[in-house]
């Protein structure tokens, strides 16, 4: 008789779906004061995948606190080989406040080549966020907004979990 081992690696949690909330509500009331006065439109993008439903959920959190239109849309990329990078719409960004989103910071390779299409515009104002950072930037990109900040080594992976529009959770792997 065969038996079949499979290695399932173990996640320990480091940010709970409650706490992960508090951490998205207490940044966008930094954002809304940072942006206190504003007149110009504020455009979030969020990295696809658990960029963008973090971004989701900045916005509606956003709208509610900001005077100022927002507006969302999505970057597309291959984060290990930044290629190719799309935005979901055509947006003139002079003159616009500009919110970077995404799940997880490591080198900063992929919020730097995120912002790469940005280098054809004027805007305002470019600000990044993301709910966890790692302390491995390999890439000069400073993240404004962070959720948790958290040493590891190189071979651990954190993982942001979500399900629909959910962050469930974000854990090392």
């Amino acid at each position: 008789m065969k038996v079949k081992l499979t290695l399932v690696a173990a996640k320990n949690l480091i940010l709970s779906k409650e706490v992960a909330e508090k951490k998205m509500q207490r940044i966008a009331l930094e954002i809304a004061g940072q942006l206190y006065g504003e007149t110009e439109p504020l455009i979030i993008i969020g990295i696809t995948g658990s960029g963008m439903v973090i971004a989701k959920k900045l916005f509606v959190l956003l709208e509610t606190l900001l005077e100022i239109p927002v507006q969302i849309i999505s970057c597309q990329l291959n984060k290990r080989n930044p290629g190719e990078i799309t935005y979901s719409e055509a947006i003139d960004f002079n003159s616009k406040n500009v919110l970077l989103v995404d799940d997880v910071t490591n080198s900063g390779r992929t919020l730097l080549y995120a912002l790469k299409p940005l280098l054809e515009f004027y805007p305002k104002r470019i600000q990044t966020m993301s709910l966890v950072e790692r302390m491995h930037k390999n890439f000069p990109v400073k993240i404004d907004y962070i959720g948790l900040s958290i040493a590891t080594t190189l071979q651990d992976h954190i993982q942001v979990e979500v399900e629909g529009e959910e962050v469930l959770g974000a854990y090392i792997l």
